[in-house]
Parts: structure tokens; sequence; C-alpha cells
């Protein structure tokens, strides 16, 4: 019975690993969505970067805001971020 006890105390924390499958997943699910509404190029390493974008001066949030980012990221604010990215001469 304190074997069970403990497993349902212990808090399941994801390795660094797992966090990375898991945000990779996340951008490539959120690139196909783009796909399927008309923007055939965007790759979830496009995703990643106009999300991580913003992490740029304060660091990266805690795994629920980075998933809250990539999940409710919308045309609009990747089109931007690629915009200013070409305007900044950032290779694309």
């Amino acid at each position: 019975m304190e074997d069970r006890e403990v497993e349902e105390g212990r808090d399941d924390v994801l390795s660094e690993a797992e966090k990375n499958r898991m945000i990779e997943q996340l951008c490539m699910d959120k690139a196909e969505e783009f796909r399927m509404i008309g923007y055939e190029q965007v790759t979830g390493q496009d995703i990643w970067e106009c999300v991580s974008d913003r992490y740029y001066k304060s660091g990266t949030p805690p795994l629920h805001a980075v998933v809250n980012d990539i999940m409710s990221l919308k045309v609009n604010q990747y089109m931007n971020f690629i915009t200013l990215s070409l305007y900044r001469g950032e290779k694309r």
C-alpha cells in the first residue's frame, strides 16, 4: 500500500528530451494546419523560429506557456514574423 501512495504522490516530470519531442511534434502539427489552409511552404522549424523569437530577451517560459504560444499562433502573426525577418535580412 505504501508503494501505491508514493506513486500517486509522485510528481511526473518530463525529461528535457521528452519536452523537446513534444514541442517539435506540436510545431509540426501547427505547420500541417497552416499547409491545410494554403501555406504550403511552412515547416515545423519555421513555426518554432516564429514562436521562440518572442523568448529572445526573456528566456523560454514554462512548458504550458510554450504549448499555448504554439497552439494559438495565427497565420497573420507568422506572416508578420516572416516579413520582419526579411526586412532584418535574416536568412529564410
